[in-house]
């Protein structure tokens, strides 16, 4: 791609996507009793086979909602090929996974139980294990008519999940209107982010994670992972994974499904050469990571113990 096109493709997406970031709502909607199950059961690592994983063990909650690590460790010390996502603000994924494979949060929780490199179990197992618990079993009977169950297990984790949002980032107190909230380096990094296209895939409420893309639209990017196609089996769905969103970014390293990219700059340097085949300058990465930076929001109201007012 030469240099004219690429930079019409830069003016294009500038030209249609100004301001196509909104912020997260200061109020969720959410049931806070189902969330507060929810929560119990994703500390618990009765949820695996061995009793030694729990979803926090893969998300801290306290940090970034990954684990800072390329690829996480399961039972028996397996691991994965693919790098641990957040759970911040997941509600407004438009698909769970890299690979977009579950369609809402209620699929995904199924996901890492019967992964066998996971939590490598199945409800069997754990209806069981829970069902030795009276709390457990006194607090799904007065929620669930059908008590402790798959839907009942995956319907409490979810209901938790969708708590899980970091709002009142700096960049969301200038998108309601306080112009003072970023400096000039960072405004500058939002201006480069938008006019080389970044916000062509980056957009919406979660700035990211609602669409599927190509990774190596412009250059070929070194990876043996497939991505939507290992369930697809669709040729075109080759190399195509779900664009990460860039909330608390900051705090998620390493990046990139594979895990493989250790820093900010380095992933905003290769995004730049993949995605649109135009390299950026020093400078020009140091105020888009400036940018970046402005994203990270508020811990979880119920990571710090509480719940949303006027809720059910």
């Amino acid at each position: 791609m030469n240099k004219v096109l690429i930079l019409f493709f830069i003016w294009a997406n500038y030209s249609v996507s100004q301001e196509l970031i909104v912020p997260i709502p200061q109020k969720l909607e959410y049931h806070h009793q189902k969330a507060s199950l929810g929560k119990k059961l994703f500390f618990d690592v009765r949820l695996s086979r061995d009793n030694t994983i729990a979803c926090t063990s893969c998300h801290f909650l306290l940090d970034g909602g990954d684990d800072n690590m390329a690829v996480s460790q399961g039972i028996g010390g397996k691991k994965g090929i693919r790098n641990s996502p957040t759970v911040f603000n997941s509600r407004y994924n438009s698909v769970q996974f890299w690979d977009g494979r579950a369609k809402n949060l209620l699929e995904q929780v199924e996901g890492p139980i019967h992964n066998p490199v996971e939590m490598g179990s199945n409800y069997s197992e754990i209806i069981a294990k829970l069902n030795h618990d009276k709390n457990y079993i006194r607090e799904f009977s007065l929620l669930y008519k059908n008590g402790i169950s798959k839907y009942s297990i995956d319907d409490a984790i979810g209901e938790f999940e969708k708590s899980l949002v970091t709002p009142n980032s700096r960049f969301d107190k200038f998108l309601r209107g306080d112009k003072k909230a970023l400096t000039k380096n960072e405004l500058d990094g939002y201006m480069l982010f938008k006019e080389y296209g970044c916000i062509s895939c980056h957009n919406g409420i979660n700035v990211g994670a609602n669409l599927m893309q190509k990774i190596g639209v412009v250059e070929a990017f070194d990876t043996v992972d497939f991505g939507k196609y290992n369930y697809t089996k669709k040729e075109e769905d080759k190399f195509y994974f779900k664009v990460p969103s860039l909330r608390n970014v900051e705090l998620t390293a390493p990046y990139f499904h594979d895990g493989k990219v250790k820093t900010l700059k380095d992933a905003v340097e290769k995004m730049a050469i993949h995605q649109i085949g135009y390299p950026l300058e020093d400078n020009e990465i140091e105020k888009i990571i400036s940018f970046l930076k402005t994203l990270t929001g508020d811990t979880p109201l119920t990571v710090r113990g509480g719940y949303e007012k006027n809720n059910y």
